[in-house]
């Protein structure tokens, strides 16, 4: 069988770059080695699929090479995808900082991109395991569970490695390197960092707990929610510093982000001097929370007995308390995956080797991941979309 183009991977990416190809006239196979396509997908959002972000830049995307991304987001941008959903009729909200979601289900999405595949003649193999790949002549040779494919053009639309259960794998990152491209160092990101030791033993009874906070390491900082858990920390903030934090690096949480701390401990202590510590922090803080502060650095007396120097520190460690995690939960929960095919041998404009003519990588494959919220989701429609415009 011979086609203009294989796809490998079923994914969002590899879907949309599909359906744009399809729709100028090429004849577009797609194989895909789990049950179905558009795991991820599903799963996405909750259920309801954060489809893109109405906030996306090029700021929001973490790559060896920060200007990468942006030909493809600019000529592709999240109002083009929503035109898209629109005319799918899919209803959509936004829930906050710009985040898009389906009002009712992530299969929304699959189906529009299958819809799209469908109108452009795109044909789609589930179960269909990539066995090798080599190069003869001028097409690529694509050994299936259907036997050998050949193809003109080959896009890599493979994922990463997060989330193996929905049938990761490293395939990508291995044609990449057959084909002599430069694979950068892979991590886990957007993911829970773990606790361990004593440290654990100080914060596992607060699984479930959750408050507003911002995280920070280094020069990075983002404001979302905290959540304790069985494990250590997760909640948006966290999945976010995660990307940037590594082990041994300093990892703060202001607990009080929309306030000043001790302006506002120097006015409870004015208007309540009699009470107790603890008390007036479980009015600021879940009350699991402020108890747990008090028992590990804070203690508790009468607010009036607490000297300047002594709220000041309160104050300060309420702005920027430390947690030192061990790690991550790693790939089995991680959203996405940092580092990946290079993309100093990658075309910004095309998506196209610049080693090998006809070779395509596209979506979280390459060295672009994107922040919480959307924007991967941005990235591969915009890098699928300006890959299916160049086959």
């Amino acid at each position: 069988m011979r086609y203009d183009v294989v796809v490998i991977g079923g994914g969002a990416a590899g879907l949309m770059c599909a359906a744009v190809a399809g729709a100028r006239g090429r004849r577009v196979l797609v194989v895909e080695h789990a049950n179905r396509v558009g795991k991820k997908i599903l799963m996405s959002g909750g259920g309801r699929c954060n489809f893109t972000n109405l906030h996306t830049t090029p700021a929001n995307f973490i790559s060896a090479n920060p200007h990468f991304c942006k030909s493809a987001l600019a000529r592709y941008t999240p109002r083009d995808f929503i035109a898209l959903v629109e005319r799918h009729g899919i209803a959509y909200h936004e829930k906050e900082l710009g985040q898009l979601f389906c009002d009712e289900s992530s299969k929304q999405i699959v189906r529009l991109l299958l819809d799209e595949c469908a109108a452009a003649g795109v044909r789609i193999e589930v179960n269909c395991a990539v066995r090798s790949v080599r190069r003869e002549s001028e097409d690529f040779v694509v050994d299936t569970a259907l036997g050998a494919i050949s193809a003109a053009a080959l896009v890599v639309a493979t994922g990463g490695l997060s989330i193996p259960s929905m049938g990761a794998t490293g395939l990508g990152y291995q044609l990449a390197r057959q084909f002599g491209h430069t694979v950068l160092p892979t991590r886990a990101a957007l993911v829970p960092l773990t606790l361990s030791g004593t440290r654990l033993e100080h914060y596992q009874d607060l699984s479930g707990v959750a408050l507003p906070a911002e995280s920070r390491s280094g020069r990075q900082r983002f404001r979302a929610g905290l959540l304790f858990t069985h494990r250590g920390i997760s909640g948006p903030c966290t999945l976010q510093i995660s990307s940037y934090w590594q082990p041994g690096a300093e990892l703060t949480y202001n607990l009080l982000p929309d306030r000043e701390a001790l302006p506002l401990l120097q006015a409870l202590q004015r208007e309540r001097p009699a009470a107790e510590f603890r008390t007036v922090l479980a009015e600021l803080l879940p009350k699991r929370l402020a108890q747990r502060l008090c028992e590990l650095r804070f203690g508790s007396k009468p607010m009036r007995q607490y000297r300047p120097a002594e709220l000041a520190d309160i104050a300060a460690a309420l702005e920027a308390w430390p947690m030192v995690a061990s790690g991550t939960e790693g790939y089995r929960t991680a959203e996405v995956t940092l580092g990946g095919v290079s993309t100093d041998e990658v075309s910004s404009a095309t998506l196209m080797s610049q080693r090998v003519p006809g070779l395509y990588f596209i979506g979280e494959v390459l060295d672009v991941t994107g922040h919480l919220g959307g924007f991967n989701f941005q990235w591969a429609w915009a890098s699928a979309t300006a890959a299916g415009k160049s086959l």
